[in-house]
């Protein structure tokens, strides 16, 4: 039976749109859980130390499975691994509340961390498979759209279900088996994976060298800015309030511009389209210090910087997306990843310095590794 052409387009974008939905859900159950796993620290007594210690878990369960999930993705395919991912993610969260020791939590953000890896890495390398070259920037601009949604739902969610019971742990839970259905559902496809063209994740650098470098400056720069920029505004004689709203304002860019400059992405060379976009966040940061002492300026100019700034990623991504499938395409997601996790070590260090040299370090340093990084679509001409 042949479907009119609208609904035949319909029905061709169910798999995108229910990918989607999982980065939105996913992002919901993160925003959630980041506050959540603090303030329980605190009520139970711990300091920062500890609560730091602790959330490090997460990021060392993601460091040591991704090495192994091109592995995992070639023998159980990326539906089974994103689906049992889910599965152990939402099981974790429901142990917590039932094992409230400090010690035995250790052991749980780890698994968390690592099924997380999983999700993130799978579902977004699925997404960009499944997707027509001639849209692959809208719909990768619209993941990550939702994933950002979904992360600043998350803290409002708690507010919502509050901390003096499981429920925030139950909501968690139930969103990720609700997840889980639309990955498991049989109208989802998944491609045939082809097993990765090199042995070790390193070999794939040469071939991507611009994603990783976005990966590694939006990782860098997101750190350090959710870190630094509400106590650089306070430097200035904010009050932590219309600090915290500022943060809150730059966050709102990421989801407000990806779209948009995604579409621009499927109709320009991508590669100048990143050259362009490095620029005018090189520049937008160097107005920082100009800006801060403008309230009004300052909210403007952080909501379009983090927008245009966030959406080097987008780009990148589809970039890869272009020129790699399978294997290889999960591969260059895995190092990403693990780029990433570097980003959001030296980022917050490197910030820090650059701030004890001068009070707006922070913004020099954002504007440097933004121009630096505009420069490699351009050495590179024909590197991913």
């Amino acid at each position: 039976m042949l479907l009119h052409p609208p609904v035949r387009s319909i029905v061709s974008a169910v798999p995108t749109l229910s990918l989607t939905v999982v980065g939105l859900m996913f992002g919901l159950v993160m925003g959630l859980c980041a506050p959540l796993f603090t303030l329980e620290m605190v009520d139970l007594g711990f300091g920062t130390g500890m609560i730091a210690a602790n959330t490090m878990m997460h990021a060392i369960g993601s460091l040591a499975i991704a090495p192994f999930i091109p592995r995992i993705s070639i023998a159980l395919g990326p539906k089974r691994a994103v689906t049992l991912a889910l599965l152990t993610s939402a099981a974790t969260l429901a142990l917590f509340p039932l094992l409230p020791s400090i010690w035995v939590w250790f052991g749980l953000r780890a698994v968390l961390g690592a099924a997380c890896e999983i999700i993130l890495v799978l579902s977004e390398s699925w997404l960009n498979q499944i997707t027509p070259d001639h849209a692959r920037g809208r719909v990768m601009g619209l993941y990550s759209t939702l994933l950002s949604v979904g992360i600043a739902a998350g803290p409002a969610l708690l507010t919502v279900t509050g901390r003096t019971s499981a429920l925030p742990f139950a909501c968690a839970s139930i969103a990720l088996l609700v997840t889980t259905c639309l990955v498991a559902a049989p109208w989802l496809p998944h491609p045939q994976l082809t097993p990765p063209q090199r042995p070790s994740l390193l070999r794939y650098l040469p071939l991507a060298p611009i994603v990783i470098a976005a990966t590694l400056l939006i990782a860098m720069l997101d750190s350090a800015a959710t870190s630094f920029l509400a106590l650089y505004a306070m430097h200035s004689g904010w009050s932590e309030h219309a600090a915290t709203l500022l943060l809150s304002i730059m966050l709102l860019g990421a989801t407000a511009f990806q779209i948009p400059i995604g579409w621009i992405g499927d109709r320009t060379s991508r590669r100048w389209l990143l050259v362009s976009l490095a620029g005018l966040a090189a520049g937008g940061a160097l107005l920082w210090p100009v800006a801060i002492h403008h309230i009004g300026f300052a909210y403007v100019l952080l909501f379009a910087w983090d927008g245009v700034f966030a959406s080097i990623y987008t780009v990148a991504m589809s970039v890869v997306g272009d020129r790699y499938k399978g294997g290889d395409l999960i591969a260059i997601y895995t190092l990403s990843s693990l780029a990433w996790g570097a980003g959001a070590f030296v980022g917050p260090a490197l910030a820090a310095s650059s701030m004890a040299i001068t009070p707006d370090g922070l913004a020099w340093f954002a504007a440097a590794a933004c121009a630096l990084f505009g420069l490699l679509p351009l050495l590179l001409k024909k590197s991913a």
